[in-house]
């Protein structure tokens, strides 16, 4: 059996070794690292991709959220409405530009924030609702949607792990999550379902408007070279990344037929296991499975955690502290929440290996060993 990961980049990269490598030798060659025509074909093949009239690519997906609260105009003292039970990098930029983040619940079983709690946490401050698309399931965004333009707020889609995730709203129209809200922001750390070779985000909106002040606050705020029209940061993508995502963009709708048929392997072999809850699948929406993530119900995930460790199977816990009980978010009155739902599941989820390179014989042992503790 080949060595157990997490995530298997390494093998990923072997299969497509020739177009990568061709790619990055191409930009060397040119000697353009920065901008040029490969970042933007880059750009244009992934707008095209998901459906979006425009894409911004950025940085990482941290700057990416970060630029996008900036060009909605968000200010210091207004809220934006998210879950807790989230990376830190969904809150962290709210903070940063001294927004208020209000933690709401999430759903038990899509781990995706709760509209019913989106609309009670509205008050005359909020002004943006960010919801996640946490692990690969997309939030139920036809209520949430609903629930914004009752109130005239603007939406930014955190799609950093649910990148080719399609949402199917009530009257069969089908969008892709991250193109649905005002902005969708994504991320292309390494890990992810679409991963560069090092950092990188991108950004999607159909407003013109929206995209022209994007691109202006993604760099320096320049409507043009050395005129800066607002104030904006350093974000770029560089065109190596950019080379190696065109090659990879290009094999994502198989890499995510890879993680769902791993995703369906598991669910059969944890099938009728009343200790474990496998990922929830709504309806409405194609989970892309950025993660599988198990919830236990009646089991000590930390004893499982370490007994998964000591047995060679990699596993991760995302998130063992939610946001609203970090410290940094203590001056924004984060001990003052009471997340039943959150507080819960922090407790309880553990994620398994799931990537593109796993075979049978490796998930057939994670799963046995999984069965093995809780049967014991």
């Amino acid at each position: 059996m080949r060595p157990l990961q997490m995530v298997d980049t390494k093998t990923q990269y072997r299969k497509i070794k020739s177009e990568v490598d061709a790619a990055v030798l191409s930009v060397m060659e040119s000697s353009m690292f920065i901008g040029g025509k490969v970042v933007s074909e880059f750009a244009e093949n992934l707008a095209k991709y998901h459906g979006s009239k425009y894409c911004i690519t950025c940085a990482n997906g941290t700057d990416a959220l970060q630029i996008a609260m900036m060009a909605l105009g968000l200010k210091p003292g207004d809220e934006v409405i998210t879950p807790s039970f989230t990376y830190i990098a969904t809150v962290e930029v709210a903070a940063l530009l001294n927004i208020k983040p209000i933690f709401v619940e999430v759903n038990a079983q899509t781990f995706c924030i709760d509209p019913e709690a989106i609309e009670k946490a509205i008050t005359p401050k909020t002004k943006a609702i960010i919801p996640v698309h946490l692990y690969g399931h997309a939030a139920d965004m036809e209520k949430i949607m609903l629930i914004a333009k009752k109130y005239n707020l603007v939406v930014i889609e955190d799609n950093a792990q649910a990148i080719g995730c399609d949402y199917i709203f009530d009257d069969g129209t089908v969008k892709k999550t991250g193109t649905i809200g005002d902005i969708g922001c994504t991320s292309f750390y390494p890990s992810k379902n679409l991963g560069a070779f090092g950092d990188g985000g991108a950004i999607f909106t159909d407003d013109d408007a929206l995209a022209d002040k994007l691109r202006m606050i993604a760099s320096h705020g320049q409507s043009k070279r050395y005129y800066h029209d607002v104030v904006g940061c350093n974000s770029r993508l560089d065109a190596i990344q950019a080379a190696i995502l065109n090659i990879k963009l290009t094999h994502l709708d198989a890499y995510i037929a890879a993680r769902r048929k791993a995703a369906d392997f598991y669910d059969k072999a944890f099938a009728g296991n009343k200790s474990i809850i496998t990922p929830y699948r709504a309806s409405n929406n194609k989970h892309v499975f950025h993660q599988y993530t198990l919830t236990l119900a009646d089991i000590n995930r930390d004893k499982l955690n370490q007994f998964l460790t000591d047995n060679g199977v990699p596993n991760m816990i995302y998130y063992p502290v939610p946001a609203h009980r970090q410290k940094m978010f203590d001056a924004f009155g984060g001990k003052e929440y009471n997340l039943l739902v959150t507080d819960w599941l922090t407790e309880r989820v553990i994620s398994l290996p799931i990537h593109t390179e796993l075979d049978e014989e490796q998930q057939e042992f994670i799963a046995n060993k999984v069965l093995e503790f809780i049967n014991r």
